[in-house]
């Protein structure tokens, strides 16, 4: 089979590499260069390496309880099931983990994990080594790599995607397209993302009509450093004793969750966001009751010292910032979208395992576990759907094309903008009045016509945008990373409730 994979991280590059093991003719292509996506950035470590009195189950409870009970418990308990085997293959594949005395990985502890179980190399440079391996075994292998190659739309023909469209017009045909493009940070104006995550997969699925959903549940980080230039500050840092103090030093999320630093990512995402707002400055990071800082996070030390701060001596200033969507193409566990010929994996991907807020260190796994399950079932013969949930049709105003019917209603707009509005409305904290008003201003704005890869991302974060703010309106109760002031009035029902199934959004 011609596979055509779109994406160069952890998902991607598993997904590529296990394809060329099976014998399929493999194509990978990259819209920059070949390893500039989030798994190099990431901090955290690879959650599944189980001690004594831990196992999978635990680690399975463990995620559904984080995301607020609103995962899909098969889909989690496949994640948990294969960390130990994607693990081993990260190490065959040359991923050195830190050891302990005798040899076993080191285990270290972060947020809503209930045991130590997360794998770490390089202390605070997983992300970086597991890139590395992966991208020195896909270069020796037989996967055509193509960089600089924008993928812009499916290609879609009697219901079925038969290959992708680039910017530019070239058409690359294949037998199965897998989406592995990340998520979409740069909605927001500050985000732990490099500068090329801005939805591009997810748009590309909306427009050939695959279904999304979750889109709502956007992730904030809760300690990055301030200033221009956004740093994210591992949670490895509070699972190592880390905490966070108030201006006048005290530790105010002892009174917000009994895990304290250690509360689910959403809880602590919003304390701090609260405490700053109330105080009128950010909080601290006080890491200096950790020992050896410079010799556990290396990563960390050497950008706060190229920055002139001291963690060993003194707090240092954090605050939110946009960092992992837990929505996407909607998959069945081999990652097959609802539209025949499409697989998504990795943050493009809505598997079901993060639920309403993704549990520390789970996303290196899922990209590594999933990606491998979906080159598992290229030569199977794909459903038609996914098994039948309730749909429906595509929000007509989700599609740049059916935007041209707003005549002289329509505005182009700049990327700050939206992206200020998207923080205001669709942020940590949010609204009914806010929601209603960031989706009438984004559909009264017209995306570009894409000519450079900059207007192709524009007119992607305006699709995402879209997408991101109706669910949110959609979603009138508060649930994990989604959390709603007031409640909103009965105008009309939610597309589905809390407890039960995802609303779909452009579901065929």
């Amino acid at each position: 089979m011609r596979i055509l994979v779109a994406g160069g991280g952890i998902a991607g590059l598993t997904a590529a590499l296990r394809a060329d093991a099976l014998g399929h003719d493999v194509q990978l292509i990259v819209k920059g260069e070949l390893g500039d996506g989030c798994t190099a950035h990431a901090q955290g470590g690879i959650a599944g390496a189980y001690g004594p009195g831990d196992s999978a189950a635990l680690h399975a409870l463990d995620t559904l309880q984080a995301g607020s009970g609103h995962g899909d418990p098969v889909a989690i308990a496949t994640l948990a099931d294969g960390a130990a085997d994607a693990i081993a293959a990260l190490v065959a594949v040359g991923v050195a983990f830190d050891r302990t005395a005798d040899g076993s990985i080191a285990r270290g502890l972060e947020a809503a994990h209930s045991l130590p179980r997360i794998a770490h190399s390089g202390g605070d440079a997983t992300g970086r080594a597991i890139s590395d391996a992966l991208l020195a075994r896909v270069r020796s292998s037989s996967v055509r790599i193509r960089e600089a190659a924008f993928a812009a739309d499916l290609l879609v023909a009697d219901g079925r995607v038969h290959g992708i469209r680039l910017l530019g017009g070239e058409e690359i045909h294949a037998d199965a397209v897998i989406l592995a493009t990340g998520g979409a940070g740069h909605l927001y104006p500050t985000t732990t993302n490099p500068a090329g995550t801005t939805g591009d997969g997810i748009a590309m699925a909306l427009r050939a009509g695959a279904a999304v959903a979750d889109l709502e549940f956007v992730q904030f980080h809760p300690t990055v450093l301030t200033g221009a230039s956004p740093f994210l500050v591992s949670e490895a840092v509070r699972g190592a004793g880390a905490v966070l103090r108030d201006a006048d030093g005290r530790r105010f999320l002892l009174g917000e969750h009994p895990d304290a630093e250690l509360a689910p990512r959403d809880v602590v995402a919003r304390a701090v966001a609260g405490r700053a707002l109330a105080q009128g400055s950010p909080v601290l990071l006080d890491a200096t009751g950790v020992a050896d800082l410079a010799e556990r996070f290396p990563t960390v030390d050497a950008e706060l010292h190229r920055r002139g701060l001291d963690w060993t001596r003194a707090p240092v200033p954090v605050s939110p910032a946009a960092h992992y969507l837990m929505g996407g193409v909607v998959t069945d566990i081999d990652g097959r979208s609802s539209l025949p010929g499409l697989w998504a994996i990795g943050e493009t991907a809505r598997t079901g395992v993060h639920g309403a807020n993704r549990l520390a260190s789970n996303s290196l796994l899922e990209g590594a576990v999933f990606g491998a399950r979906a080159a598992d079932s290229l030569s199977t013969s794909p459903p038609d759907s996914l098994p039948p949930r309730s749909q429906s049709a595509p929000p007509s105003d989700l599609l740049p094309e059916k935007n041209r019917d707003l005549g002289n209603r329509a505005a182009t707009f700049a990327r700050a903008e939206l992206q200020q509005l998207m923080w205001e409305r669709v942020g940590l904290l949010r609204d009914d009045e806010g929601l209603a008003d960031a989706v009438h201003r984004l559909a009264s704005w017209t995306p570009p016509m894409p000519r450079t890869s900059e207007e192709q991302e524009d007119a992607n974060l305006l699709v995402v945008a879209r997408a991101v703010a109706s669910a949110a309106l959609d979603r009138t109760e508060s649930l994990g990373a989604h959390f709603r002031l007031l409640p909103a009035p009965a105008r009309h029902a939610p597309r589905e409730s809390a407890g039960s199934r995802p609303a779909l959004i452009g579901a065929r």
